[in-house]
């Protein structure tokens, strides 16, 4: 593999240690290229409450109109995006943040029920020509997930969307989810292991068994939707293990992986 696309939320990428950060930037020396494609969803609540605008969502889906898409920009490509670059580049990765508005970088068009959910978009193109030439030029891409389309309209984009459709663009097999736990567990003789892979089916019926339960509901739905067009498989690790992303690339055994069938 030498190249990975890796989605994480805003807040998970803000908590973890300087060691996530230097273990990027050691494979992008390796001539392995990450590209990030983050979220922000804690961030963005927390200022649209600041603001007095209320937060409602619609099967996992924000509701934007013309303010809160304001208000979603200026959260994803303008404070996440940047405190990312940022930490990268405080521990030696070089990284230039974009949105996907920049050069059309995200496609994008209303989404089937924009009636109910207003400007969300689904994405039908990525600019997969820029990613590569911002990584020939020996740059780390961070990409917020604003889309826009012929008219210049925005649109909010699920985050676990653009990151499917970023990494099925460039042909990346596997997409990596940085999140806070350490893959899909179930218990076995009264104790929690990580399962190594899991498909589809699986999940349904863990989560209609109860072994998938609360906030892990939310995650395992997220990873599932990244498995768009050419990518095979998704796999979730714990951003907080040491060297977790190395050993994701170079070794395997590391998290859950979730096939498709």
């Amino acid at each position: 593999m030498n190249r990975f696309v890796m989605k994480c939320g805003g807040s998970t990428l803000a908590a973890l240690p300087d060691a996530f950060f230097q273990d990027l930037r050691e494979l992008q020396e390796s001539g392995i290229q990450p590209v990030i494609v983050h979220g922000g969803g804690p961030a963005i609540n927390e200022t649209l409450g600041k603001l007095g605008i209320e937060s409602r969502f619609l099967n996992g889906l924000r509701v934007t109109d013309e303010a809160t898409l304001d208000v979603v920009e200026m959260v994803l490509a303008g404070r996440i995006n940047k405190e990312i670059v940022r930490k990268l580049q405080q521990n030696g990765a070089v990284s230039i943040g974009l949105s996907g508005t920049d050069g059309r970088l995200i496609e994008a068009q209303p989404v089937a029920n924009a009636d109910e959910v207003g400007l969300v978009g689904d994405v039908t193109g990525v600019n997969a020509e820029l990613i590569e030439g911002i990584v020939a030029l020996g740059y780390l891409p961070v990409i917020a997930p604003i889309g826009i389309d012929a008219s210049g309209q925005r649109y909010n984009i699920n985050a676990d969307t653009a990151a499917g459709a970023v990494a099925s663009y460039l042909g990346v097999d596997t997409m990596i989810v940085v999140t806070d736990v350490p893959g899909i567990m179930r218990t076995v003789n009264g104790e929690k292991v990580v399962l190594p892979q899991v498909t589809f089916a699986d999940i349904e019926e863990m989560i209609a068994s109860g072994e998938i339960y609360g906030g892990m509901i939310p995650k395992v739905r997220a990873a599932m939707s990244c498995l768009h067009g050419n990518v095979r498989e998704v796999l979730i690790v714990d951003g907080s293990a040491p060297r977790v992303l190395s050993r994701a690339v170079r070794e395997g055994g590391i998290g859950t992986r979730i096939l498709r069938g």
